[in-house]
């Protein structure tokens, strides 16, 4: 197999790259990761209105781009990179697919222009108080009145749940069926509490849903499908934000320790320091390799991208956090301190770990697909 990028594609990066190091650079990322919001609404506005980012992956016809999953997995490396304080993955990756995937050219054509202008910050609600991500955790009920559906449950660790104007909720109907659903309206039976988390660049919350109206995407018996569909458009992307969080801590590691000076010589001049750079190395190159794999096995259509993609997603788990303790260990005492910036990819490395399942189970998802 052979991959790369063509040139406009490179350009695409290069200019994502130039205005995440303008608008995010760490000093912001730490006044964002003390807030409650955890996103600079003039940052936003800029990355939808200026670069339509938020426009990328939705077809031209709901005032999108029509790019497909590589641009997007691109722009989420990119970000990955930059440490971003924003709702893109929760509203973009998350919600406009799902949306995408599973809503009627009607459906499609009511939400998605928001999305792709960035005016509607939504999300995705499918983990449930036991954490899982696969459709056969989800035990979430939706009941039917006529042409208008009723939520009754609980959802955990919702990325932005706290900021999402919209939230699609994955939920069973009563035929056993998994059902997307939407809720536009979060003042009616909806109680939202924000989460502690490890990785306070991401804001989590818990969603109630107390007899909550909701409408149904799609037909009943797609859901199921489509999610599967989404699902790996979102582990896709998360692999490739994790390549690029990985690739910006080994940099900073290598240029720490090519300018620390001990006993006379740069630290980075030590082999055990040489070793640590070539594992990185390793490790990083392959978790971009297989992250650009699953994008492109997706755009594809690939009848072994769900095995694919996690494959990505456990490469991907597996280099960040590795790469994560090379770097602090690299840096040295100061590698531990709140001071030093490693600390805030440290903790997105753990975070993302296990968010859409830990390298485990995808391993495991990979396996029971080639043997299926």
């Amino acid at each position: 197999m052979q991959f790369s990028f063509s040139a406009e594609q490179e350009e695409f990066r290069s200019v994502i790259r130039r205005f995440l190091e303008a608008k995010s650079p760490t000093t912001a990322v730490r006044a964002l990761m003390e807030g409650d919001t955890g996103y600079d609404p003039e940052v936003w506005k800029a990355l939808s209105a200026d670069l339509g980012l938020t426009a990328l992956h939705i077809p031209e016809e709901y005032g999108g781009a029509g790019f497909g999953v590589t641009e997007l997995a691109v722009a989420c490396e990119e970000m990955g990179r930059a440490l971003l304080c924003a709702p893109f993955f929760a509203s973009t990756v998350m919600a406009a697919t799902a949306i995408l995937q599973a809503g009627d050219d009607d459906q499609k054509a009511a939400y998605l222009p928001g999305l792709a202008a960035g005016e509607t910050i939504a999300t995705l609600a499918v983990a449930e108080p036991n954490g899982g991500w696969n459709g056969g955790a989800i035990a979430m009920s939706a009941t039917e009145y006529g042409a208008v559906y009723r939520l009754h449950g609980s959802k955990s660790y919702v990325l932005d749940g706290m900021n999402a104007g919209l939230v699609v909720v994955a939920a069973r109907l009563a035929n056993g069926h998994l059902g997307l659903f939407v809720v536009s309206d979060l003042s009616d039976g909806v109680t939202r509490t924000p989460l502690k988390s490890m990785d306070p660049t991401r804001k989590l919350a818990r969603l109630d849903f107390n007899n909550t109206p909701a409408v149904l995407l799609g037909a009943s018996e797609a859901g199921e499908a489509a999610y599967a569909r989404v699902f790996d458009t979102m582990v896709a992307c998360l692999a490739a934000e994790m390549a690029g969080g990985a690739e910006r801590l080994r940099e900073d590691a290598l240029e720490y320790v090519n300018m620390r000076v001990q006993f006379g010589r740069t630290i980075g001049s030590f082999q055990v320091t040489k070793h640590k750079a070539a594992d990185m190395l390793l490790d990083v190159e392959l978790a971009k390799s297989s992250a650009y794999a699953a994008a492109s096995a997706l755009d594809d259509g690939d009848a072994d991208a769900s095995a694919i993609v996690s494959l990505a997603k456990a490469q991907g788990s597996d280099a960040y956090m590795q790469t994560a303790v090379h770097a602090v260990q690299m840096h040295g005492g100061i590698g531990f301190t709140y001071d030093n910036d490693t600390h805030m990819w440290f903790k997105r490395a753990k975070a993302s770990e296990v968010f859409l399942g830990d390298a485990n189970w995808h391993r495991e998802r990979m396996l029971h697909h080639w043997s299926a």
